[in-house]
């Protein structure tokens, strides 16, 4: 493919330096995480923000987590259409064959994807409407939330509820895939949302018996 380029030199320098001290330092054990395979205890699915990092907050080692980007951290309802859908392909082979025991939703504040969705669902963002936005098909799914939001005066508040409201949409809408619901009913598996407050570092978990997020 004549359009790949070689490697950005500060990236070559990086990952030499990892090799000879990090890996080096690990080598039995990334040795036996390629022979013995990966047996990651949860899932996290978190935005695709570089200033999201999953293993950072929670201090995890490589093959701890089984972990899924995408734009504002969202996951569409359960659609066995025949059609391509990769966060769902992520969550069955997580939940069916890696048999992960916590599947974890992260948001965070200042998530552009939730703040687009806002502006969409103000008429302030015609870009993110057209049809051929793959963006804005994307926020489709948290679309329906903003009612919820949507008397909150207060631009910033309003779009750090709306950021929470994500991370309820997607627990609700894994719980419409029929593997999720059986685990979840058998207690092999059990659901978690979370929202990171990256200024702060803080941490809130969702209670589902008060719909409010508390901090860790």
């Amino acid at each position: 493919m004549q359009y790949a380029k070689p490697l950005p030199s500060y990236l070559v320098t990086r990952y030499h330096g990892w090799k000879a001290t990090a890996y080096q330092e690990n080598q039995g054990w990334y040795r036996r995480l390629a022979s013995e395979g990966q047996r990651p205890r949860a899932m996290v699915i978190s935005c695709c923000d570089s200033r999201v990092h999953v293993t950072s907050i929670f201090g995890a080692d490589q093959g701890e987590f089984f972990i899924h980007r995408n734009i504002a951290n969202l996951v569409p309802p359960y659609a066995p259409d025949g059609d391509h859908h990769g966060t769902s392909a992520t969550i069955e082979y997580a939940v069916t064959v890696l048999k992960v025991a916590h599947l974890i939703v992260l948001g965070h504040s200042q998530c552009g994807g939730v703040q687009g969705c806002i502006d969409m669902c103000k008429g302030h963002a015609p870009g993110l409407e057209a049809k051929e936005s793959f963006v804005g098909r994307w926020m489709d799914i948290l679309k329906p939330k903003f009612t919820l939001v949507e008397d909150i005066d207060d631009a910033e508040n309003q779009a750090r509820q709306f950021e929470r409201q994500a991370v309820v949409a997607s627990l609700e809408n894994l719980m419409t895939f029929p593997f999720i619901e059986k685990a979840v009913a058998d207690g092999s598996l059990s659901l978690h949302g979370l929202w990171t407050d990256i200024g702060e570092g803080g941490l809130e978990c969702y209670d589902p018996k008060t719909s409010t997020f508390q901090q860790v």
